[in-house]
């Protein structure tokens, strides 16, 4: 059994769905080099539906698809919601995307995830040992405030022991943080340091996927990013979208 979500999130940044679009292309594209077989083609995310259409990996196509989910006219201030599913591949998980972003409301982070899923496979495949390189995509391409990478007992643990909020920030096998969160990350965590092309920090816990982190090491790990204030929250209402 497999289900490990990656995620970044961020604090308030209005966005259209034209901006939202040229984002996610970003990820979708790095996805693909990562693995062209299980991120090479994307389709729309619909539960009733078995053959759901194709989405054309293009700026204006995906923006059309991310209008076209959110019809209400009060998206420009609470945001646009909008999920992919690539095309099944044998021996890879199902791997599908969402995104939550670009309104003007203040109090709920936008974010965006990935998440890997298999009844069958379970965390040795390749896609979820570099779920580090998979982060560190993700918050270069949203330009995130932090992310993580986990699943459900390691992100259960890190809640349960620090008694954290729903969105609070938080690490995981792998931790990604932006430049200012970054730059108060202390020496010696036991991971490897990685800075991203816009000048986030990754902490991966796994080392690339050659290590296997245990869960008492990554809430060592956020009690020393807790104790250096590189998780402190933002301040709600946000007045930015990034530490």
């Amino acid at each position: 059994m497999l289900d490990v979500v990656v995620r970044g999130l961020w604090g308030v940044r209005q966005q259209s769905p034209y901006q939202l679009a040229e984002r996610w292309l970003v990820l979708l594209r790095a996805l693909a080099a990562i693995d062209g077989e299980a991120c090479g083609h994307w389709y729309e995310a619909a539960e009733d539906d078995a053959s759901p259409p194709a989405v054309a990996l293009t700026v204006p196509a995906v923006a059309e698809y991310i209008d076209r989910q959110n019809p209400d006219t009060d998206a420009d201030h609470i945001g646009r919601v909008a999920s992919l599913s690539a095309a099944t591949a044998p021996g890879r998980p199902q791997v599908e995307t969402w995104i939550n972003a670009g309104g003007s409301a203040k109090r709920v982070s936008d974010s965006c995830l990935v998440t890997f899923r298999s009844p069958e496979l379970d965390e040795s495949v390749d896609l979820v040992r570099r779920s580090g390189e998979v982060l560190s995509t993700i918050g270069a391409s949203w330009d995130a405030d932090w992310g993580d990478a986990y699943n459900d007992e390691e992100h259960e643990a890190v809640a349960d022991a620090f008694g954290l909020r729903a969105g609070a920030p938080r690490g995981g096998r792998s931790v990604y943080l932006s430049p200012g969160r970054g730059a108060l990350a202390p020496e010696g965590l036991p991971g490897s340091y990685t800075r991203t092309a816009t000048g986030g920090l990754l902490i991966d816990l796994t080392r690339g996927g050659t290590a296997q982190p245990s869960v008492g090491s990554i809430i060592e790990t956020n009690r020393q990013l807790l104790a250096a204030g590189a998780l402190e929250p933002l301040p709600v209402p946000f007045d930015r979208d990034r530490f």
